[in-house]
């Protein structure tokens, strides 16, 4: 299985302490609707309503609360950061940027350089590719 549907599946799961929290609130909405028809056959209206109330909003929390949550885990995917690796030769200065590959590390000598190969390339940097957000003006 690849990294990136590894990373998808997840994301969108949620937490399983939130979701017992949820269930439990759905169990405790259902049983005041039940509490709501029995009170109703009791001819105790005022109970009845009370616990209906209480069952509608303890069903539409949970609801939202479990939306949200969902909403949230798909939204907050976390993609791993470009690492790139800077390629360089000691004598005649040619720099190659290319993808990070297991195993590089700064001053690691490498095949022998494109324009002057009696020399061996190094390489000289290892970072991060930060992507600048593009800018959006509200006027």
């Amino acid at each position: 299985m690849s990294t990136d549907s590894n990373a998808s599946s997840t994301t969108n799961r949620i937490s399983s302490f939130v979701f017992m929290i949820v269930v439990a609130v759905m169990v405790l909405s259902l049983v005041a609707f039940g509490l709501a028809a029995w009170a109703y056959m009791a001819e105790n209206l005022t109970s009845a309503v009370f616990l209906t109330i209480t069952g509608v909003i303890a069903m539409t929390l949970s609801v939202y609360v479990l939306l949200q949550t969902r909403r949230t885990a798909a939204t907050t995917k976390m993609a791993p950061p470009k690492v790139m690796t800077t390629v360089e030769c000691r004598k005649c200065g040619f720099k190659n940027v290319r993808d990070f590959q297991r195993g590089d590390y700064v001053y690691k000598e490498l095949e022998a350089c494109q324009k002057c190969p009696e020399e061996k390339t190094i390489i000289t940097a290892i970072y991060k590719e930060i992507k600048e957000k593009e800018k959006t003006y509200n006027f």
